[in-house]
């Protein structure tokens, strides 16, 4: 299969934002652009033998389902984030794809973010010894509020690096919620204070701030980890590397060289020639979504919510 061009479906163009399409300005470019690939006409059937790969961008409420649908059909699938609305939903999806054996990979892309990838390497080498300690922010200036909230639409990033840099599932979770500019009643800032296997800790701030005239509307803002270890500490600024170009209206970023989402295309294509599950994989994100449940549950209470542990860890 390693010299085989894989069909891809695109199935759906919606997202927890009101005004979201990843399929359209993520993943169609990124599909065309990568060789591995072939993007099939939009009249294509799930059913149809061309299709190998189908990129599901649904409403999220009938995304789950959707998924489960093409991994039965025998298709390999790419998820937008999240894989579902709560972790039981998320649990199902994972259960059909370890039935089937299809690749599905969650789009938790930011994991693939060279520094990232190079601070999991330096940690896993024992660079900053062992880790007691992980603080992250994930802020993205302007754009439209998610209705789902920001914890909803955005912690799936955050967490996922986190858990990735770790390697360690989280045990308890204790979170507050709040909004600040966006309106309504929907969270646009969550604050998340995470205990992880061995007593690692983790602190995660993610949300939506006002809008910034030098960062590009519903742009990274903040995106940053620090990692404190029994030998050391890692600073990693994920706006780095990129040059900079300023306007009189913003500024933006410019990269070289490929970016997450193409890198993460990379993994599903390497995943799916190898016969292997990918990384990040469905059983990653019901963790993930697991945490979210509990984030809610605990600033609907005030206080922390333990996660069940008589599940084997997936990393």
């Amino acid at each position: 299969m390693s010299d085989t061009t894989l069909g891809v479906l695109l199935l759906g163009s919606a997202g927890l934002g009101a005004d979201q399409d990843h399929q359209s300005t993520m993943y169609r470019p990124a599909f065309e652009a990568h060789p591995g690939f072939e993007v099939r006409p939009d009249t294509t059937r799930l059913d149809d033998p061309a299709v190998d790969v189908v990129s599901v961008c649904v409403e999220p409420d009938q995304r789950a389902d959707a998924v489960i649908a093409a991994l039965q059909a025998g298709k390999h699938v790419l998820v937008d984030k999240p894989l579902a609305l709560t972790a039981a939903d998320a649990a199902k999806v994972a259960a059909v794809a370890a039935e089937t054996g299809r690749v599905c990979l969650p789009a938790h892309h930011q994991r693939f973010h060279p520094m990232i990838a190079a601070a999991r390497g330096a940690v896993a080498g024992g660079k900053v010894g062992l880790p007691w300690n992980v603080q992250a922010d994930f802020l993205v200036a302007g754009g439209t509020p998610s209705p789902a909230g920001e914890l909803a639409n955005f912690a799936v990033y955050p967490l996922d690096v986190v858990l990735a840099l770790t390697g360690l599932r989280v045990r308890r979770v204790f979170a507050r919620l709040s909004t600040h500019w966006g309106g309504g009643d929907a969270d646009d800032f969550a604050l998340l204070f995470l205990t992880h296997e061995n007593g690692l800790t983790s602190t995660i701030s993610v949300g939506r701030i006002r809008e910034l005239a030098d960062t590009r509307p519903a742009g990274l803002a903040v995106h940053r980890y620090r990692v404190s270890g029994s030998h050391g500490v890692l600073d990693i600024d994920a706006s780095r590397p990129a040059v900079v170009l300023r306007r009189g209206e913003a500024s933006s970023q410019t990269w070289h060289g490929p970016g997450t989402v193409d890198r993460l295309l990379d993994e599903l294509r390497a995943a799916i020639v190898a016969g292997r599950p990918s990384s990040p994989s469905a059983a990653d994100a019901v963790h993930v979504a697991e945490i979210v449940d509990a984030a809610r549950a605990s600033a609907a209470s005030g206080a922390p919510v333990d996660l069940a542990t008589d599940k084997e860890g997936s990393r």
